[in-house]
Order: structure tokens, then C-alpha cells, then sequence
């Protein structure tokens, strides 16, 4: 009998982008489910509300049958033993990333030693896509629309009052 193999994807999704999306995707085909993680309790001042972000992503994957967006707060090794999962995905878009990454996984390691973390690297037209970046271009002005799926486009446009 097969074990499901389950992945956590965290992060704050602030808001999401098509470099998340690609990273989802590449997750979802090498694992029987993945579980968007957007993390409520942040340091990070955001533009949209936890529920804006759950909602957003929840929107972006809604056709994707092995996909779920689950929002958590508190420790993310305690949401990823409550959803019986063995990986947490990150996305390594540069190698600047690397250094926090790896530290981070050494962290999640020794508080749950049976989790394993997988870097998977975007697309390369994703490779200089951020969250922080869309936020910024946006908030001054600029147009998105190729960084973020239609409706997360919408709703940045939305929030900032450029309908």
C-alpha cells in the first residue's frame, strides 16, 4: 500500500505570485498532496489581511485537485504534525536566499527531526518575482498584472483604490 506523501508550502503570501504558483505546481507533481500554508502570525507588516491572503490563494488553486490552502498560526512545525505531512517545501529563488533557508530547515530538523524540507527553484522568468517586490511596483503605481494570476491583480488594485 502507498503512504501519502503530503508537503507543507508555507509563507505569508503577501500577496501570492505566479513564482508561488509555479512552485505549488512543481510540488503537486511530485507529491500526492500539497497544503498551502499562509501564516497568519507574521513580523512582517502586510498589505492584505490573513483572510484576504487565504482567500486570495484559496481562488488561485481552486481547480487543483491535490492542492488545499490552509491558514495556521504559531509554529509551523506543529501545523505541518497536525496535517500528517513529511515535507515543507521552500522555493530558492537566488542564492542569496540559500543562507536564511538552509538555516531554517536546520532549525525545523531539530524540532521535528522526521521533517524533511525540499528546495525547489522557480521557473526562470520567476527567478526575481517576490512577494515584497509586487507589493512595492504596486504600491508606487505600477502594473503587476504579470507578476500575480488575474484575480490577486484585481485585488491589489483593489486594496490600493486603482480600480
Amino acid at each position: 500500500m502507498h503512504k501519502k506523501l503530503t508537503a507543507v508550502y508555507p509563507g505569508t503570501f503577501d500577496p501570492i505570485t505566479l513564482g508561488h504558483e509555479d512552485i505549488v505546481h512543481r510540488a503537486a507533481a511530485l507529491f500526492d498532496e500539497v497544503i498551502v500554508a499562509v501564516a497568519g502570525s507574521t513580523n512582517k507588516r502586510t498589505l492584505f489581511s490573513f483572510q484576504e491572503r487565504v482567500s486570495m490563494a484559496q481562488n488561485v488553486f481552486k481547480t487543483s485537485e491535490n492542492i488545499k490552502v490552509v491558514g495556521f498560526s504559531g509554529l509551523l512545525m506543529e501545523f505541518v504534525q497536525a496535517q500528517s505531512a513529511q515535507m515543507v517545501i521552500r522555493g530558492l529563488r537566488a542564492a542569496s536566499d540559500f543562507e536564511y533557508e538552509f538555516q531554517l530547515a536546520g532549525m525545523n530538523r531539530k524540532l521535528f527531526p522526521k521533517l524533511e524540507t525540499i528546495f525547489l527553484t522557480p521557473s526562470e522568468q520567476y527567478m526575481f518575482v517576490s512577494s515584497t517586490l509586487v507589493r512595492e511596483v504596486a504600491t508606487l503605481g505600477g502594473d503587476v498584472h504579470q507578476f500575480v494570476s488575474p484575480t490577486v491583480d484585481a485585488a491589489i488594485k483593489s486594496k490600493l483604490g486603482k480600480e
